[in-house]
């Protein structure tokens, strides 16, 4: 979806850059590509970009956690550890909530497979959003995989938004007509 958020975006003429770890997609003509390949990388990318930004979405699915070592050479078999030991990931999201600024619209996405209604309710107010957008991943119709996608928006004033089954690009151009509706008036 992030591609397609960037692509919509930028459709209607809003300045957009893409923080985004490897896949197989193009970036969006016209948008500033910022590559990265761990959460601690997203993290600083994002620690830089997002004073200047005014609507700010993050719906990479960035792990939870890494393991505590890493090596730069490969470990043989005989060598290799029989245990992997983990350590959380910063929660990049939480941390642009606690300094979002009045000025700024911070958008989620949950990856939900139950409760997902409830689940996402609990990240939106967990993280200080003002939107989240709520995917159902237990399909392999939509979502990951698919170039289709169906979403709920939350908002933190209470709105709730189906937006049905449709073309990731679709669904993206709704997403943000309805989260940031001043952008309609740019494009105008």
């Amino acid at each position: 979806m992030g591609y397609a958020l960037a692509k919509a975006a930028k459709d209607l003429q809003m300045n957009v850059v893409l923080v985004s770890g490897p896949v197989n997609l193009k970036c969006p003509r016209g948008v500033k590509f910022i590559n990265v390949e761990t959460a601690q990388e997203m993290q600083n990318a994002m620690d830089a970009e997002y004073e200047f930004a005014h609507l700010i979405i993050m719906c990479a699915a960035v792990s939870d956690h890494r393991p505590s070592a890493t090596y730069d050479k490969k470990i043989h078999k005989d060598d290799f550890p029989m245990r992997i030991n983990l350590v959380k990931n910063p929660d990049i999201l939480k941390s642009l909530g606690l300094k979002k600024k009045n000025n700024q619209v911070l958008v989620g996405f949950a990856a939900e497979t139950n409760d997902i209604i409830a689940s996402a309710s609990k990240k939106l107010n967990e993280k200080n959003l003002d939107w989240i957008v709520v995917n159902d991943v237990s399909s392999d119709e939509i979502g990951f995989s698919s170039d289709k996608n169906e979403v709920i928006l939350l908002s933190a004033n209470g709105i709730e938004k189906q937006i049905t089954i449709n073309e990731k690009i679709h669904i993206a151009k709704e997403i943000i007509k309805s989260i940031y509706p001043s952008c309609l008036e740019k494009a105008l």
